[in-house]
């Protein structure tokens, strides 16, 4: 792994790098469009190219279900099979079992769980979470982790932890004695848990430097903490974590929560937002968030953002996504998640340029400004 920091903001953590895989070089900050079951949902790769997606993320419970092992195996991993030939991170499916409380057990081995699908009892160890994703073929790989609850326990959140830091020590020790089955290298983060507990942080991310991870990412955070409290922990995270190695903030993803989250020195992030708000007609311009479904742009034929200049603003207005979406349409719900992943695109990028120019906490504070004044 090449991890090479280009720049820093002299007044906050903000920072530009890039990040080299064996399909292609990540700039950061960047944000990951995520395809869970190997497609982003109705957007084709070529689209995402289009929309400058640098790296995109899939699920390793879900590919595992369905299509399974076998048949990832044979079309040689998941780059060939959905046809994206960029980077891949695949999550360990560590937080969908979670969210199968009632259908789960952890023990000291790993996670007993009942299939959502059609009921079967299967079992994910660190060990056989790095085999699957040595048939998925990402690029980037996440161990398995247990992700609790914000609302747990102090007591349940330490056993929690230290059960994903011996569980971290297995993953990377069958990592180091297995090898990747394409012709391109894989990296393994670590994952730190803690929940808001700064000493339990610490104590997680002291043990998973240890392990020497190619990256580490921030986990248990917006689980229903207050964002204040994700920021106290990302500054203290900014403190532990190495200078030279990236650093992912896994599942969040509104505009606030990321530029806040660069400042304070993350540079990977992921979220369903772009895709389920454009499923159901909202979308995100630089002026405010849009609900396309609403009558009173029945007659606005203007852009969805005037003068943004991607393929949706130039081409469609928002009086005839408007009738796609009332209509049933599915052009209508692809052209919103279009127009999301363009605007979350643009809005890392866009930061990665003013950090680069010294002016990020500027930029930050006046687009936040107009951005949460904007439309409803």
């Amino acid at each position: 792994m090449n991890f090479r920091l280009q720049s820093t903001d002299p007044r906050s953590a903000a920072r530009t790098g890039i990040l080299s895989t064996g399909h292609g070089d990540i700039p950061t900050p960047v944000f990951m469009p995520v395809g869970t079951r190997a497609s982003v949902k109705s957007v084709e790769p070529h689209e995402l190219l289009e929309q400058e997606a640098h790296i995109i993320l899939t699920n390793t419970y879900h590919l595992y279900l369905k299509p399974g092992n076998h048949i990832i195996r044979k079309a040689g991993g998941v780059h060939p099979f959905m046809d994206w030939h960029g980077p891949l991170l695949t999550d360990s499916g560590g937080y969908q079992v979670y969210s199968l409380s009632e259908l789960r057990r952890i023990s000291e081995e790993g996670v007993t769980f009942k299939s959502h699908l059609d009921g079967s009892m299967l079992q994910f160890t660190p060990e056989n979470v790095v085999d699957t994703q040595r048939i998925i073929g990402s690029d980037i790989m996440m161990p398995l982790d247990e992700c609790p609850s914000s609302k747990a326990d102090r007591e349940y959140i330490r056993k929690s932890g230290e059960l994903t830091i011996r569980w971290a020590e297995r993953a990377r020790r069958h990592f180091s004695a297995t090898a990747p089955l394409y012709h391109h290298p894989q990296m393994l983060f670590g994952i730190t848990q803690g929940g808001t507990h700064s000493d339990l942080r610490a104590l997680s991310a002291k043990a998973l430097v240890d392990l020497d991870f190619d990256g580490y990412a921030t986990g248990g955070m917006a689980v229903g903490e207050p964002a204040e409290e994700m920021y106290r922990i990302l500054e203290l995270s900014h403190t532990l974590l190495p200078e030279h190695k990236p650093r992912y903030l896994m599942g969040v993803g509104t505009p606030e929560n990321i530029l806040n989250a660069i400042e304070r020195g993350i540079d990977m992030f992921d979220c369903v937002i772009p895709t389920r708000e454009g499923r159901n007609g909202r979308v995100y311009t630089r002026k405010g968030k849009m609900n396309l479904r609403s009558a009173k742009y029945a007659e606005d034929f203007s852009p969805v953002d005037e003068g943004f200049g991607n393929h949706v603003c130039k081409h469609y207005s928002r009086a005839y996504i408007r009738h796609l979406l009332n209509v049933g349409e599915i052009l209508g719900l692809k052209l919103c998640t279009l127009q999301n992943i363009s605007f979350f695109m643009w809005l890392t990028r866009t930061a990665r340029q003013r950090i680069e120019e010294g002016s990020f906490l500027e930029w930050k504070a006046g687009f936040l400004e107009e951005f949460n004044r904007g439309e409803a």
